[in-house]
């Protein structure tokens, strides 16, 4: 073999590896909090449409559950990006010196509510702390429950667990109960018979953002790309799932979890859309995904007032806004 045929296949070899380096899709994984729904409908759409694809990702979405716990897997390097609830677990993070940072806002307010029975002298938002019960988690109960007896003077005698059983609820038409509103209040109508009165925490000033994507800082130092590709991505398929045909998305996540229903999906969908969950607020600008510092900065304060969160914490250190509020897929709202 001559100097130049040996020369003439490296180069072959070479150009070939670069072309399988380019043809081939980054392997990521994105874990959410919950079992599929269609409050993840965004990122299933995009998954099922190609939006990931085009920009170079094989996403694989992994779904959480009520006994997973995914955080701990993100910072062991299992898996890329994490869902996260709100804020308060980002503002947690900086607390404990963990190099975590949300890099995508994908509810402008988070769904959380709290529900009355109709024609009970619990009709309005300054009615409900009268409640003879409170009904609350144990998380609520150390989050929101706090900024509202600051804010609002509720009782914390009055609070009992909630369980995830609307029963209790139902046949205590003096209590109120919390809830997600793409959630509860349909599974309150199925079983109770009745449209219950539903307050969403985010118009009465609990403005946290909400299903943010949260990453290490080591990804976002080393992959940046890889990054922008899933923030953007996440954004067309949250349009495209709100306003376009979601018919493959809404398969999938039946896939991923049998027992929901298409009149659950249709509900939830309806919801966030009435509610604005998604798109309001800065994202009708910005995009959907949308931070801006003024906001997290206000709802930290409120939290600090409340003593959910100590103060001095250095809040940007939970957060970047590199990769958001560019109106990326605000062309595919329809």
């Amino acid at each position: 073999m001559n100097r130049k045929f040996c020369f003439s296949v490296g180069v072959i070899a070479l150009l070939g590896a670069s072309a399988s380096t380019a043809l081939a899709a980054e392997k990521i994984t994105y874990m959410t909090n919950w079992l599929a729904q269609a409050e993840h409908g965004g990122y299933y759409q995009a998954v099922a449409d190609g939006t990931y694809a085009a920009c170079g990702l094989d996403v694989t979405i992994q779904q959480g559950g009520p006994q997973v716990s995914g955080r701990p897997l993100l910072l062991a390097g299992k898996i890329d990006f994490y869902m996260g609830g709100n804020l308060l677990q980002a503002f947690d993070a900086v607390q404990q010196n963990i190099p975590l940072r949300i890099v995508a806002a994908s509810f402008q307010k988070e769904p959380q509510v709290v529900m009355s029975h109709p024609g009970q002298g619990l009709d309005k938002w300054e009615d409900l702390k009268n409640a003879d019960q409170y009904i609350l988690g144990d998380e609520g109960a150390q989050s929101f429950f706090q900024w509202m007896i600051t804010e609002f003077g509720f009782d914390p005698a009055k609070r009992v667990p909630y369980t995830f059983n609307a029963a209790p609820f139902i046949a205590n038409t003096k209590s109120i109960q919390q809830g997600y509103v793409t959630s509860e209040p349909f599974a309150v109508e199925k079983e109770g018979g009745f449209k219950p009165n539903t307050f969403l925490l985010a118009d009465y000033g609990f403005s946290t953002y909400a299903t943010t994507i949260e990453a290490m800082q080591d990804t976002i130092d080393k992959r940046p790309e890889v990054v922008k590709c899933f923030v953007d991505g996440s954004a067309k398929g949250w349009y495209n799932y709100l306003y376009g045909d979601n018919k493959a998305a809404n398969e999938a996540i039946k896939k991923d979890n049998p027992d929901i229903t298409d009149e659950q999906i249709a509900f939830s969908i309806e919801q966030m859309k009435k509610f604005g969950i998604v798109d309001s607020g800065d994202a009708e600008k910005l995009g959907i995904g949308a931070m801006t510092d003024e906001h997290i900065a206000g709802f930290y304060a409120k939290m600090v007032k409340a003593k959910v969160i100590p103060e001095g914490l250095d809040i940007k250190k939970a957060y970047t806004l590199d990769f958001v509020n560019k109106g990326v897929g605000l062309d595919l709202k329809k």
